[in-house]
């Protein structure tokens, strides 16, 4: 009786099981959200009957201006949907240009991913649902048919930091089969990133498979770290495990990342196949990222022959002592004299930081500085960070 019982209980439990699991399959809606129309216009659907609103949010939409600590920026714009006889709210976009968007629902002022789109990407804090629109730069950011490089995470060993760190590291096509040794980039995120935020909102394994099977770039290991020094990992990632993600961080922007950048440089010559020198070294980022590129490569002011600053932070808070700001023009002329084959800047027009890009830009002039700029429409956002690493990599180790 007792083994009749013990065997009634298991299959219960697991009954229950494969219905969880197996729930997907009558779960779900069969709404198409979003749908790119052959004119590359976008249509949204929410299915929500008894709601009294439904918006969309996303870059795809004229931006509107908010102010916030950290400056003025483009937010972006606002669209409410139609509701009709079934309690489907609808919204068709005008016809956009190719790129990736990023959006969120709207449903009576809750802010949501949209519930038919299971494609979405962390930002800091925020979760958005992801569209791609081709037939221009944004097949780049496209998964095509061409040999595809590997995208791994490594943690290694930071002294000056006292703990692991991880890293995200993508080696090109026919990396593991080869014998070949290969140049680096280190792509450093902004403020509120980590080592997961180029990947998955820069598109990087995607823009580096292509330009590569286009003849583009050469291939290279790019390395993606965690410029947050008080963090192993990206949040839920680390020993810490579970916690809300957040932008304020100590030891943000105060020096330290870049004076313990060389344990990043150590692992990566130690641990892949590179050519470890000035001229196979290439360092960028994007906002706080462009900070610290700007920084470590004068800083060590013989370590990098290609420098990118992406909508960059210039100058340190005044606030701020450390032994990397310090002596700043000294250090940037020693960088000029010992040479260099590129020193890339990009910033929008409406990006928050244009001034301090503009006088930096004043700085290097006087002194006889030489840089490539470029200088495109909109403000601090990832649909520009992506254009400049795409227009970056293909200059690099020529």
């Amino acid at each position: 009786m007792k083994k009749q019982l013990i065997l009634t209980m298991a299959f219960i439990a697991l009954l229950c099981l494969s219905t969880y699991a197996q729930q997907a399959l009558w779960g779900g809606s069969q709404i198409i959200s979003p749908e790119v129309n052959p004119d590359k216009s976008v249509t949204f659907r929410v299915q929500a009957p008894a709601a009294d609103s439904v918006q969309i949010t996303g870059d795809f939409l004229p931006p509107v201006k908010m102010k916030t600590q950290f400056g003025t920026f483009d937010a972006p714009g606002v669209a409410n949907l139609v509701k009709d006889e079934k309690g489907v709210w609808t919204f068709t976009s005008q016809p956009l240009q190719s790129d990736l968007y990023l959006y969120n629902v709207i449903v009576d002022g809750f802010k949501t991913t949209d519930p038919n789109n299971v494609y979405m990407i962390r930002d800091v804090s925020s979760v958005f649902s992801v569209f791609i629109v081709g037939g221009g730069k944004g097949d780049l950011y496209t998964v095509n048919k061409v040999p595809h490089g590997s995208v791994t995470r490594r943690w290694y060993d930071s002294p000056g930091n006292g703990m692991s760190r991880r890293l995200t590291i993508y080696t090109p096509p026919g990396y593991e089969k080869s014998a070949e040794k290969y140049p680096v980039l280190y792509l450093l995120h902004g403020m509120g990133g980590d080592e997961e935020a180029w990947i998955a909102l820069g598109r990087t394994s995607q823009i580096m498979d292509n330009l590569i099977a286009q003849g583009k770039a050469k291939p290279m290991i790019v390395v993606m770290t965690n410029g947050n020094v008080v963090q192993e990992a990206a949040p839920g990632e680390s020993s810490l495990g579970f916690y809300k993600p957040t932008m304020q961080l100590d030891h943000t922007m105060d020096g330290k990342f870049e004076e313990t950048f060389p344990d990043v440089i150590k692992f990566i010559e130690s641990n892949y196949r590179v050519k470890a020198d000035k001229s196979n070294r290439a360092i960028a980022g994007l906002s706080m990222g462009g900070y610290h590129s700007l920084h470590i490569s004068r800083y060590y002011p013989n370590t990098f022959d290609y420098v990118g600053l992406f909508s960059a932070a210039i100058m340190p808070n005044e606030n701020v002592q450390s032994k990397v700001y310090q002596n700043f023009d000294a250090t940037l002329q020693t960088q000029m004299k010992n040479g260099y084959k590129l020193y890339w800047i990009g910033i929008g027009k409406s990006d928050f930081l244009y001034k301090n890009v503009t006088d930096y830009r004043a700085k290097l002039d006087g002194m006889g500085m030489k840089y490539t700029y470029q200088e495109t429409e909109g403000g601090h956002t990832w649909t520009n960070w992506r254009v400049y690493l795409s227009q970056f990599v293909p200059l690099l180790f020529k």
